[in-house]
């Protein structure tokens, strides 16, 4: 994304009195489109947002049907992990994480620095997959699907596989939609808090950081249309979790 002239930095939105209808939402103090910014921003924390998510969902579905078709042992393990990763508060494991990874790693490339942002936030993110998975397997392994597989010598992996795990994802697939919009908020968050997506990348979080400076001298754009943009991300995609449940619902069918 181009910058503009020096003479742009800072220009109101096109329908305020020195705006431009060249950039309808204004500039930034860099002389940015906002416009171009929130395209690009939104694009990075949507990007992140269903990577951490994916992430989550495989470790955690991995996780939960091992300890609910396994159960003894393994089962009291993985849960007590659950329970200790509970214990933490998802946003300090998070900036820990992201923290830690920059430091290590100071000169990395921005792919990388994305790595560890996804990794951060996927790091608390499996546990609640992992428990519904879980519930949903102890139920299902009792079934007579499962104990007909069992008796015709059919492995254990096999059963996990192919009987059990497509009858526990609807509630996973539900769950994934709408912690979709968390990720890409504990995302911004982060970038806010100077941790999160490299300062050369507008996320939204790091637009909002940006434009928190100049929020009380006048340049209210350069804050408020990248939040708007975050609550209308997140707001779409709860909308789209809350029309998922209610689809794969049968009672609601």
């Amino acid at each position: 994304m181009a910058t503009l002239e020096l003479g742009d930095a800072r220009l109101p939105p096109a329908w305020i009195e020195m705006g431009s209808m060249k950039y309808p939402l204004g500039t930034d103090d860099q002389g940015r489109d906002i416009l171009s910014a929130l395209i690009y921003g939104a694009r990075i924390s949507l990007i992140v947002g269903f990577a951490s998510v994916l992430l989550s969902v495989v470790v955690g579905v991995a996780f939960g049907l091992l300890a609910g078709f396994r159960g003894g042992w393994i089962d009291a393990v993985l849960m007590r992990l659950c329970d200790v990763m509970l214990s933490f508060p998802a946003i300090l494991v998070a900036l820990l994480i992201a923290g830690v990874g920059r430091a290590l790693f100071p000169n990395a490339h921005e792919s990388l620095a994305f790595g560890v942002l996804i990794l951060s936030i996927s790091l608390t993110g499996w546990v609640q997959y992992a428990r519904t998975v879980r519930g949903s397997t102890l139920v299902e392994r009792n079934k007579e699907y499962v104990q007909a597989a069992r008796v015709t010598g059919v492995s254990s992996l096999r059963i996990m596989r192919k009987h059990v795990l497509p009858n526990v994802m609807g509630p996973v697939m539900v769950l994934a939609t709408i912690q979709v919009a968390t990720a890409i908020i504990t995302e911004a968050t982060l970038s806010f808090l100077g941790v999160g997506a490299p300062p050369t990348s507008p996320s939204l979080g790091t637009l909002i950081r940006i434009g928190n400076d100049y929020l009380f001298s006048g340049e209210w754009w350069i804050t408020v249309f990248p939040g708007a943009m975050l609550v209308l991300i997140a707001l779409s995609v709860n909308l789209l979790g809350d029309w998922l449940r209610d689809a794969l619902n049968p009672r609601l069918r």
